[in-house]
């Protein structure tokens, strides 16, 4: 078992981040590549891809590009399979994509509320059993799913998205269950409140800074950056006896009414 230093080195691993051209996955990337992983890179739009691909390269990682629709179970898993036997092995997967839509539950509409089952639950199964397959074979793989504070809380306008959320926690512990045996670490992290383009009309609203600010024991928002530690914890050696679990990177939140 590593020691020290070597408990968070992810020297001679690849990771797969899906939803990573911008926001928490890109900033995700930039961590697990600065923890000398290999990075794979997902997302829909190729331009921003390619864009997010270049910035990360200049800063010295080894990245490769993989479009696909995580929505897609058989464009999913065709794109792992061809990966894995064409390039190599993916040891971690983060499961990052998501999307949000905001109205009041009375008022949602069908077709939204069906988007973010697919966006935000159906790439999780889709993504984690593709890369699953392969890690089972190999005895060892890491999966991070990114949940959320919603998996634990509600708040008006976003109870979709807060069941979404809830079943990104479940999953994860429902493939730790069913692939704990076989080496796999199935964990999820759960950010609060953070600065990203999701969230930006919140940020852009006073009124919602300063509720959240007074809410949040931190009292502030979340930078993306204070979730690489999370990640590479779990991506790595140090997490070896950790599966199942909701790690929540919220600033107290959750903690305190």
């Amino acid at each position: 078992m590593p020691t020290g230093p070597a408990l968070f080195d992810l020297s001679g691993t690849r990771a797969l981040i899906t939803g990573s051209s911008q926001g928490i996955g890109l900033a995700l990337a930039r961590g697990l590549a600065a923890a000398a992983a290999e990075i794979v890179l997902n997302g829909r739009d190729t331009a921003k891809l390619s864009a997010a691909a270049d910035e990360l390269r200049t800063g010295g990682a080894t990245v490769h590009e993989l479009p696909f629709d995580a929505t897609d179970h058989g464009a999913v898993r065709t794109a792992i399979d061809t990966f894995e036997s064409t390039t190599g092995p993916i040891d971690i997967l983060v499961n990052n994509a998501g999307m949000q839509f905001r109205t009041e539950l009375q008022d949602f509409p069908p077709d939204k509320f069906a988007d973010l089952l697919q966006t935000n639950i159906t790439t999780v199964f889709n993504v984690g059993q593709a890369c699953a397959r392969h890690m089972i074979a190999r005895g060892a793989g890491k999966i991070i799913n990114i949940a959320s504070v919603q998996t634990a809380l509600a708040r008006p306008s976003i109870a979709p998205y807060t069941a979404t959320k809830g079943a990104v926690g479940n999953l994860t512990k429902g493939m730790a269950t069913d692939w704990a045996k076989y080496g796999l670490n199935c964990n999820a992290i759960a950010p609060g409140y953070f600065d990203t383009p999701l969230n930006a009309a919140l940020v852009a609203d006073p009124v919602f800074s300063d509720w959240l600010e007074k809410r949040t024991p931190a009292g502030r928002w979340g930078r993306v950056e204070e979730l690489i530690g999370a990640c590479v914890f779990l991506a790595g050696p140090a997490s070896s006896f950790v599966n199942g679990h909701v790690l929540y990177v919220d600033g107290g939140i959750t903690a305190s009414l």
